[in-house]
């Protein structure tokens, strides 16, 4: 599949965004967790990878903390242990995975969203999600091949579509 006809152009209501499970949440065993929220919500995993994320990869990711005194800290800590990347489909992805991963600041994020229920602080905060559909084809394009994007149906999308 083509990220460009997979993610959108942030006019159509079905969208793909990134929603990245981090270090802390891969070692704490809450992988299965957030990805069942994701499902439960409605939305179709389109694309699931783990993996060790390069400095490389880091810098690409966060490109733009890199001249923020808290980048060496957060690098430090995405590198600690394997991350799980999940390529996340359906309408309105980008805001709505965003309201269900919850504030940045785990301590300030609303209980019943991801970061609320299980987050520490800013940097141990569980997800990383797309702002945008233009950062979600940039992220997405980084931590996944064109070829690891799956085209299937969802038995509940004439539900899920509206």
């Amino acid at each position: 599949m083509n990220l460009n006809e997979i993610v959108g152009d942030g006019k159509n209501m079905i969208e793909t965004t990134l929603l990245m499970i981090k270090p802390d949440a891969v070692q704490r065993g809450l992988i299965g967790r957030i990805i069942t929220r994701v499902e439960e919500k409605g939305f179709k995993i389109i694309g699931i990878k783990m993996q060790q994320l390069t400095e490389s990869k880091v810098e690409q990711l966060y490109d733009i903390h890199l001249e923020k005194p808290f980048f060496p800290i957060l690098k430090d800590f995405i590198l600690a242990a394997p991350i799980v990347a999940l390529a996340i489909q359906g309408p309105s992805a980008v805001k709505v995975i965003r309201t269900l991963a919850g504030a940045t600041n785990s301590p300030e994020a609303q209980p019943g969203t991801i970061r609320g229920d299980f987050g520490l602080n800013l940097t141990k905060n569980i997800v990383h999600s797309s702002d945008k559909v233009e950062r979600a084809k940039y992220e997405l394009s980084i931590l996944f091949n064109e070829n690891d994007f799956f085209d299937y149906e969802l038995i509940n999308e004439i539900w899920i579509k509206g």
